[in-house]
Formats: structure tokens, C-alpha cells, sequence
């Protein structure tokens, strides 16, 4: 795996604020729930991209929703990365305001990441849509599906 060449340490799941699972595992897909740019617990950023946040920052959240999809994936995998097979898809929520329409380059902090990871298993299918809002004012929220083995 190579998140310790990447100088990614996976941190601690944040709790879900609401009534969901963070994870469910079904034949061998894992679907893991939306993920927001969390470090320790708590939203390390916020507000809308391109209303006083920039693109760049935007992607960097993007990525930190993706290091907490992996918490998740690692979780489900019994602490095995190495059974992922496949990141199959991405879908990104990008808060922006209504004539925003740089969502695409926010979510490949995202999946830029999906594939130094994973190699050719990372490229995925993906979805990247703007919203008004985010839970607790997340900047970025990312979910997932992958193929484990």
C-alpha cells in the first residue's frame, strides 16, 4: 500500500452525525458513506469554493474526504487495504455558489489521490455536483464504492 510513501497516516473515523453506517459491505463491494474534510473529528474546512474559498483549497478538501473514505474502506476491509481491487466510482458534493462551475478540478484532490494509491485500480467512474450547503458546513463531502476481494 502506499499511503506511507504518500506521508498519509489514516487518522481516527469521525463518528456519523446522523442516522447512517459509515460503511456497508455487500458480495464484495463496500459502498462507504459521504466523508467530510474531518481531521480529528472535527471540519477542518469550510464554506463554499469560489466564495471565499479557493479552488486549491477545494481540492485539498476534496482529498481529506478521500483519506477519510479510506478510513472507512480499511475498516471494512478487517484493516486489509490490500483487498481493494477497484475504486469503481467517486461521487463528489462540492459547496458552491450557483455560477460555480469549476467543480470537476475540486474533486480530482479526490481522485488524484484514488489513483496514487491504487495504481490503475484507482481510476473510477465518478459524479461531482455543486450544492447550496453541506452538513456542518463542509467545504467538500465524498463518497465511495470499491470492489474487495
Amino acid at each position: 500500500m502506499k499511503l506511507a510513501e504518500l506521508g498519509i497516516a489514516l487518522p481516527t473515523p469521525m463518528a456519523p452525525i446522523a442516522n447512517y453506517v459509515p460503511y456497508v459491505v455487500t458480495g464484495n463491494l463496500v459502498v462507504v458513506s459521504g466523508q467530510v474534510p474531518a481531521i480529528d473529528g472535527k471540519i477542518a474546512i469550510t464554506g463554499k469554493v469560489a466564495a471565499g474559498l479557493s479552488i486549491d483549497r477545494g481540492k485539498e478538501a476534496a482529498r481529506l474526504c478521500f483519506i477519510n473514505v479510506l478510513v472507512h474502506l480499511k475498516a471494512a476491509c478487517g484493516g486489509d487495504l490490500d483487498r481493494v481491487r477497484r475504486v469503481v466510482r467517486l461521487g463528489g458534493f462540492i459547496a458552491s455558489p450557483p455560477d460555480f462551475s469549476q467543480h470537476a478540478q475540486v474533486m480530482n484532490g479526490a481522485s488524484d489521490l484514488a489513483v496514487a494509491v491504487f495504481g490503475e485500480a484507482g481510476r473510477h467512474a465518478r459524479t461531482t455536483i455543486g450544492v447550496p450547503a453541506l452538513p456542518a458546513d463542509a467545504a467538500v463531502e465524498v463518497e465511495g464504492m470499491f470492489e474487495i476481494s
